[in-house]
């Protein structure tokens, strides 16, 4: 079974990131279209706040941020 494109996010992300896709396990139906949902979450603060008190999302955390921890 392929994972949808929902638990998809680039490589160099923070490894505490988690979003809604990651825990969807499902085939890739081409008639369905991505959520976007954009409903990110940090795995250290169990919240949309990371660490540093700024918003999570798969942008947002970078090698720049303090909490950052590459994959």
């Amino acid at each position: 079974m392929e994972r949808s494109g929902l638990a998809r996010i680039d490589d160099d992300r923070c490894q505490e990131l988690r979003w809604k896709g990651m825990y969807i396990a499902s085939e890739v139906d081409p008639n369905v279209g991505h959520s976007n949902d954009r409903l990110f979450w940090c795995h250290k603060t169990t919240n949309c706040m990371g660490p540093d008190s700024q918003l999570v999302d798969d942008y947002e955390c970078n090698e720049t941020r303090k909490c950052y921890c590459a994959l």
